[in-house]
């Protein structure tokens, strides 16, 4: 007999608080429950979500694809659940994924209101980023935040990353375009695969 097998690279991470690992196709209602629950909320730091972002529906037409980028290589989208994985508490993408003679991509996150202001997103990207860097090889991992988010700010900083740049008008987040500071961190230590 046929066995079906996946090219989904089996990523799980855990904290002592947390269970950070991708994205696969049953999580479309914990992730429709996240952006239900803290769509007023993040809408201030996020480009404009349709409808289809609070529905199982619309999230699973979304992992398909997340799926497909995890397959290539070209994304890896972490979800920040509770040990049980019951819950999504935030997430962090890890997206444009350029290898060559870049082995660079973006780091995107978000955390859900309540959990703010518990050190969760730090907790959680300290070993995704060390999963990107040693495993993914990234030389480079970039992130940028809006000038008023100084809690962004700060946790890049508090990660590593050092401030590159100031870019006017670099994205549109709730329907404006914004600046952002560009932040990166890379990786002193980055060798060819053998």
């Amino acid at each position: 007999m046929f066995g079906y097998r996946s090219n989904v690279p089996k990523v799980s991470l855990t904290t002592d608080r947390l269970t950070v690992r991708l994205a696969c196709e049953r999580d479309a209602y914990r992730l429709a429950d996240y952006y239900t629950e803290n769509r007023e909320f993040l809408k201030p730091w996020e480009p404009v979500r349709d409808q289809s972002y609070c529905y199982p529906s619309g999230w699973q037409v979304r992992l398909n694809l997340i799926n497909e980028l995890h397959k290539q290589g070209n994304a890896y989208y972490f979800l920040l659940l509770d040990p049980d994985e019951k819950e999504v508490r935030g997430v962090a993408n890890f997206s444009n994924v350029i290898r060559g003679d870049f082995h660079a991509c973006i780091l995107g996150y978000s955390l859900g209101q309540k959990w703010e202001g518990q050190g969760l997103m730090y907790e959680a990207l300290q070993p995704a980023l060390r999963y990107m860097l040693n495993q993914q090889r990234m030389h480079r991992i970039m992130a940028n935040y809006m000038p008023h988010n100084q809690r962004s700010g700060n946790l890049l900083l508090r990660l590593g990353f050092e401030r590159e740049g100031y870019a006017k008008q670099y994205l549109r987040i709730d329907g404006n375009w914004q600046d952002h500071v560009m932040m990166a961190l890379t990786n002193p230590n980055w060798k060819p695969a053998i």
